[in-house]
């Protein structure tokens, strides 16, 4: 006869999540490390009362915005390489819609975390209960039905012997390479304490294996006779290649055979900048020296990429006449793209198998891959040593503002330091294990080109989703998941204004992080965008109604926290300042104010972005017809 055990949903749920182990390569370590949360009606009365009463091995931490929290719980993952992730729990109504927009960006990212959104009730009779919303064409829609969409696997709890199936599910697709992504299970708040005779059988140990997945032996011999009659093939590191910790065999086939890489931002920090093949990122923010490399390409080797538009340079970055692909990848999904040959497996398993069986092989790369990287080390130099003049400054982002307009923004940010010389004056000064978070605006293009870093995995963008607001919150979440490494949020004012509420929850939980808040009073990736496709400066700067400059003190705020602050309008007190936040055990921000336009520009590489093709403006309509000309000789599917 079977046994049982009386158990509410909620306390089925934590029981559960605390027997969850996932194994790779032998090493076995519990999947879920904890639950953020906000408490409201709908999940505190279930859910945080089973939390409260025994969370077992879980920790429970408290969230200041539900998006926030739930962009922890990303970087957590991320930064975990998928193998462990937080769940996130909020009340019915808009906390839980406030974390939609953090599922879709897990989506994009290919990132397991485990949502928990609070529901309505499953009987119904309160209806309709408070921040319920009622639909006349189905009394059974909730707001948590917008969670489908930006979900690996979407299940509601309606009764409590309905959960096992379910998280059985979940499990199974947070835990596969393949389809890893957020899965959410709506949690009715009747439902969740709920009483039910559970079979024992559900809460033993599960452990859920990452085998590492070959391709068909068909498949591998096709690969290496495409290698071998290529004369300049090109490796494109992706996110992939770093969850599979293929790094090392990377540069051993790099080395061995002549093949240069370049990288995608998720797969940057897979193997070391100095490591002499390694070109370093490509697309359009890229440098010189990867697009050089991808022009004379004959054959892409994707490792573990997505291929998107920033990679592709909206697919126009290869030479589809002659230059062939093969994709190595877990998912057949991605391995298809640009009708390449299919290696649907593991990127480091099916790596060392190729190397193995490759011989007698070598490109025809000669002194040019020093050459290109030459050029782009003195490049570089010149990024960080640009001065601003206010009688005459042509800044890297040319022919949008005037010099009587720069000089503006000097007076008022009371600043001359350039974007580039603080990101590489931060770059020659943090350890070399330091860990930097970013996602929007035109800092990760200055990362994607400038930063340098030797230790694998210190490099966290956010760049599938670009979610504006992660940066703050996902550095939480990388301090979470490595505690002895220092980690640098790096983000625009535009994003700090957008979310960093969880910057109080770093100073509560005394997880230090250090936020550098690159302040140009404006919107400026954006701002460029509009005008290098003929319009003006339009509603993306931080101008008043009276149109001055805004001279907003993001020190003071961080100091309302609790936080060590710097302001920062020149070199020399940034370095004087990274020396000091060093000694701190409390969270920093350092308010660093620079000049709009000093960012980095295009190295090759091309945007395909909506442009009105009828304007009053002869600029607009000329940069329209300059993308449908560039659109000819883009790859179409």
């Amino acid at each position: 006869m079977r046994k049982t055990i009386p158990l509410t949903t909620a306390q089925a749920l934590v029981k559960f999540l605390n027997q969850q182990y996932i194994s790779v390569d032998g090493v076995e370590t519990p999947f879920v490390e904890g639950v953020f949360n906000i408490f409201g009606h709908g999940n505190v009365l279930g859910l945080g009362h089973a939390l409260e009463e025994n969370p077992g091995h879980l920790k429970v931490i408290q969230g200041k915005n539900e998006q926030g929290m739930a962009h922890s719980a990303i970087a957590y993952s991320k930064q975990k390489l998928r193998r462990q992730i937080f769940a996130v729990t909020a009340s019915a109504g808009p906390g839980s819609a406030n974390m939609v927009t953090a599922a879709a960006t897990a989506h994009a990212n290919n990132i397991p975390v485990l949502f928990l959104p609070a529901d309505t009730f499953a009987t119904r009779q309160p209806d309709p209960v408070l921040q319920q919303l009622e639909h006349e064409s189905s009394i059974a829609l909730t707001t948590n039905d917008a969670f489908k969409a930006v979900s690996r696997y979407w299940d509601r709890i309606q009764r409590p012997e309905q959960l096992m199936s379910a998280l059985i599910r979940a499990f199974e697709v947070l835990t596969n390479p393949a389809t890893a992504g957020p899965v959410t299970i709506c949690l009715p708040q009747d439902t969740e304490g709920e009483a039910y005779e559970f079979d024992e059988s559900f809460f033993e140990k599960r452990v859920h294996y990452l085998d590492r997945v070959l391709p068909v032996e068909r498949a591998i011999d096709e690969a290496l006779e495409s290698l071998k009659t290529s004369k300049y093939p090109v490796m494109i590191v992706g996110g992939g290649a770093k969850y599979s910790e293929a790094g090392p065999i990377i540069e051993k086939i790099s080395r061995k055979y002549g093949i240069p890489l370049v990288e995608t931002h998720a797969g940057k920090s897979t193997v070391p900048n100095s490591f002499s093949n390694n070109l370093g990122g490509t697309g359009i923010l890229g440098t010189s020296a990867a697009n050089k490399a991808i022009d004379q390409a004959d054959l892409i080797i994707g490792i573990g990429t997505r291929y998107t538009d920033f990679t592709t340079s909206s697919k126009t970055a290869f030479n589809f006449d002659s230059t062939k692909f093969i994709n190595i990848n877990v998912s057949r999904v991605q391995a298809y793209k640009f009708d390449a040959l299919q290696l649907v497996g593991d990127a480091k398993a099916t790596l060392e198998l190729l190397e193995l069986q490759l011989v007698d092989y070598q490109t025809s790369f000669g002194e040019e891959l020093v050459e290109w990287q030459k050029e782009w080390h003195i490049e570089r130099e010149r990024l960080h040593h640009i001065k601003f003049n206010k009688k005459s400054f042509s800044p890297e982002i040319q022919n949008h503002f005037t010099q009587e307009v720069m000089n503006e923004y000097a007076e008022a940010l009371n600043t001359s330091f350039t974007q580039t010389d603080a990101l590489i004056t931060l770059n020659d000064h943090v350890l070399d294990d330091s860990i930097v978070v970013a996602s929007a605006g035109s800092l990760p293009g200055d990362l994607q080109r400038l930063w340098q870093t030797d230790t694998i995995n210190s490099y966290h963008l956010e760049y599938g989703y670009s979610c504006m607001g992660y940066e703050v919150a996902g550095a939480l979440g990388a301090k979470l998941a490595a505690k002895n490494q220092d980690v640098y949020a790096i983000l625009g004012d535009g994003s700090f204004l957008m979310l960093h509420t969880e910057l109080v929850t770093a100073l509560q939980y005394h997880q230090k992080i250090n936020v550098m808040l690159f302040d140009n009073a404006g919107y400026g990736c954006i701002n460029n965008l509009q005008m290098s496709n003929g319009g003006g400066s339009f509603n993306c700067e931080l101008r008043d109604s009276n149109q001055a400059i805004m001279q907003i003190d993001y020190a003071k705020i961080a100091e309302g926290y609790g936080c060590k602050v710097y302001r920062i309008h020149n070199r020399e007190e940034l370095q004087a300042a990274l020396i000091d936040a060093k000694k701190q055990e409390v969270s920093t921000l350092f308010d660093i104010k620079v000049l709009p336009k000093t960012m980095t520009d295009g190295y090759g590489g091309w945007w395909n972005v909506g442009i009105s093709e009828v304007s009053n403006s002869s600029s607009v309509i000329a940069a329209s017809k300059e993308r449908q000309e560039k659109l000819r000789s883009a790859w179409q599917y």
